[in-house]
């Protein structure tokens, strides 16, 4: 079969129940939920074999400056066709101008490098059922009048406007907050997913605050399968393992396009991804 034969169309609800199949066929632990959260978050487009869904890629923008490319996948019978190239040309369309960033599978690599993406970094995902922490004496769960504050602390860590999908997990998850002098001074997030729930993003100016975050939310999901993507550079990896949480893979963290300028060193930053999806 040529690849002249798969129409690419707009992701639409509709097409989320063989979306989770085919993140089921990939291994995957998405859930119906998992993918309505990142389309509302996103635009995309399926490849359809006739009416069949054999392929998936979505684009979430952050801002004018970036975007990040995710769920790609395609059916593993229809690999090898050119499939995941013209999802990727169609991505990077929608990307208009952006800086682009995705987390590459082993498979996946090869296409991303062949596309102009560099590595930046390793990310590494735990998840287990954590032990007995102790978690930090100023953390709590944030309320709304925190939201604008997680937002800009978000904005400075990750350098992306990434509003949108702060707001929507206070909406749809648990956002809690650390305070110095009754300043929001980082936060993390806790939502359900896939099998159990995820730790992220957690952002702070420390390793210990994001100790203490982590610790909280890890306090709050007691029996829980929890899964935290942290970056290898992050220096979590010890401690996460130590709490119960096994280091189980990852990915590699890609960009392309943006400004070569160093950006100058931030005050707080990312101990821990929203997901490998999202960032």
């Amino acid at each position: 079969m040529q690849t002249d034969e798969i129409t690419l169309v707009g992701f639409a609800p509709e097409h989320l129940d063989s979306a989770v199949a085919l993140s089921s066929q990939a291994g995957w632990p998405h859930r119906r939920e998992d993918w309505a959260m990142m389309l509302a978050l996103s635009t995309g487009i399926v490849a359809l074999e006739g009416e069949r869904v054999v392929g998936t890629t979505l684009v979430t923008r952050y801002g004018d400056a970036a975007a990040t490319i995710n769920m790609v996948i395609v059916d593993a019978a229809m690999r090898g066709r050119g499939i995941g190239r013209k999802l990727m040309d169609f991505a990077l369309q929608q990307s208009e101008g952006r800086e682009c960033r995705l987390m590459a599978t082993r498979e996946g690599l090869p296409l991303y490098e062949k596309l102009g993406f560099r590595a930046t970094g390793q990310i590494v995902q735990h998840q287990g059922m954590p032990g007995e922490a102790l978690a930090g004496k100023d953390v709590e769960w944030a309320t709304a009048d925190d939201v604008a504050a997680l937002v800009e602390l978000d904005r400075s860590a990750c350098g992306m406007d990434r509003g949108g999908l702060i707001r929507l997990l206070f909406e749809q998850a648990r956002l809690a907050v650390l305070r110095q002098g009754g300043k929001p001074v980082g936060f993390a997030a806790l939502r359900t997913f896939g099998r159990g729930k995820v730790a992220g993003p957690v952002v702070a100016e420390t390793t210990d605050d994001a100790r203490s975050l982590l610790s909280f939310l890890f306090e709050a999901s007691p029996g829980a399968l929890v899964r935290v993507d942290t970056l290898e550079s992050s220096g979590l990896s010890p401690w996460l393992a130590a709490q119960g949480l096994a280091s189980v893979g990852g990915g590699v963290a890609m960009r392309r396009g943006g400004s070569s300028a160093a950006r100058p060193v931030p005050r707080v930053q990312t101990f821990a991804l929203a997901s490998q999806a999202l960032g």
